[in-house]
């Protein structure tokens, strides 16, 4: 029987390492060849495995990657999710985004953080245990998904087509820390009409440029209203990310000597559980009324972005700080790193977006957030370091230990109060 001393002092660390590289020598960027040949590759290393693997359609030319341990029977089955589609590359790199590069105690690539480096330690966990001779009472499931960057409906497909589990764990980079609610998000646009005069008569005009820039900092800086309680309050945050303005909605800057009459802001907004795009929107309204009262004769019109097609809402993710699923993974994390497990709204994830929220809101199941990487993420020469890579292999296949069972085995049924610092206080 394989007992946990044993996956905390002994994995393959090389294979493991290798794994992560070759998956990073894909170029995944969403929607390539890359991504669909990535899929493949996943699925092919699992059959080899002895997993029951599965490439399933998601779009034309783009799968998922999936496969199922069956466990003996009688034990509680557990689900990893990550995506493999990655974002493109960006100037300032100085390594090769798609070389694998292992260097001073890191591995580089594009999506090395986000995120095949969980997506890589759940499948180095179950390899793992498979070649210690463990087998679990519960089924694992490993759900390598495309489009997290689309909305996530890679896993929404998944969970159409009945993917399902007692509990989960979302693999994002978190710096291996607990998350257990994450805001959900959404963009929006405010477009304000205001009326040109040449610069002679500019106080007779209504500038709507400068209207937009006094607009900015007040978004920027807003809190909404609707958050379930106050421990969700600081998860509300907003942030204008482009803004232009000239004559008419054409932008022109052929007359700069005009006043401005129309200008269009962009943004992103984060938002709490008990919060939701209609209330944001209309948090965003009274703040436009507002500067409309400091600006008379200006109108305005605030409305949410279009998602592209098929593209669904991003909502809200929490799980209670005691649920069994979070238990599980505060104890592996205290097994292999000796201290309590960080757990609770974690900056700055908990203004990332994840598929943790489709998990629990169309398939209904419990889970946390918790992977290696974040500290380099999205970032030019993006990376993840390798110590917190193999600690993730060694924490997940504690969970497995510990949620799923052995043969012959019962799953731990604890019932003690969670050993880890709570974070909400941040908030």
């Amino acid at each position: 029987m394989t007992q946990g001393s044993d996956i905390v002092g002994d994995i393959d660390e090389s294979g493991c390492v290798e794994l992560l590289a070759r998956m990073v020598r894909f170029d995944s960027t969403r929607g390539s060849s890359g991504e669909s040949e990535l899929a493949r590759f996943l699925v092919d290393r699992m059959g080899e495995m002895g997993l029951e693997a599965t490439l399933q359609p998601v779009e034309p030319g783009r799968f998922n990657a999936l496969g199922v341990w069956r466990g003996t029977g009688g034990g509680p089955t557990l689900l990893f999710n990550g995506h493999i589609d990655t974002n493109p590359v960006t100037e300032g790199w100085t390594v090769d985004p798609w070389g694998g590069l292992v260097r001073d105690g890191c591995l580089y690539g594009i999506g090395a953080s986000n995120m095949k480096a969980g997506d890589a330690a759940a499948f180095c966990a179950v390899r793992t245990l498979i070649e210690r001779g463990a087998r679990p009472a519960g089924d694992v499931i490993l759900s390598f998904v495309v489009g997290e960057l689309d909305g996530g409906i890679g896993t929404l497909e998944a969970l159409g087509r009945g993917l399902r589990a007692d509990w989960f764990v979302n693999c994002e980079p978190t710096d291996l820390r607990a998350l257990t609610v994450h805001a959900g998000a959404m963009n929006f646009v405010v477009e304000l009409t205001g009326a040109t005069r040449h610069v002679s008569k500019r106080r007779e005009a209504v500038d709507a440029l400068a209207a937009a820039c006094a607009l900015v900092p007040r978004i920027d800086g807003a809190s909404f209203l609707g958050a379930a309680g106050r421990a969700h309050q600081a998860l509300s945050r907003a942030h204008v990310g482009a803004l232009r303005a000239g004559l008419t909605r054409e932008f022109s800057e052929a007359r700069p000597p005009q006043v401005a009459d129309f200008a269009r802001l962009v943004g992103t907004a984060r938002y709490a559980p008990g919060e939701s795009e209609a209330s944001v929107l209309a948090d965003l309204r009274g703040m436009v009324e507002q500067l409309r009262g400091e600006y008379q004769g200006l109108s305005a019109e605030v409305f949410a972005q279009p998602r592209p097609p098929g593209w669904p809402a991003m909502l809200p993710f929490e799980v209670a700080g005691d649920a069994g699923i979070v238990r599980a993974v505060n104890r592996a994390y205290r097994a292999v790193r000796g201290a309590p497990q960080p757990t609770g709204a974690i900056e700055p994830a908990c203004w990332f977006w994840t598929d943790a929220a489709h998990l629990l809101h169309s398939g209904h199941m419990e889970g946390v957030v918790c992977g290696p990487g974040g500290r380099y993420n999205t970032m030019p020469d993006e990376r993840v370091e390798l110590a917190d890579y193999l600690d993730a292999v060694r924490i997940y296949a504690l969970v497995i230990l510990d949620v799923c069972g052995q043969a012959g085995v019962q799953p731990a049924q604890r019932k003690e109060a969670p050993e880890h610092p709570r974070q909400d206080s941040n908030l």
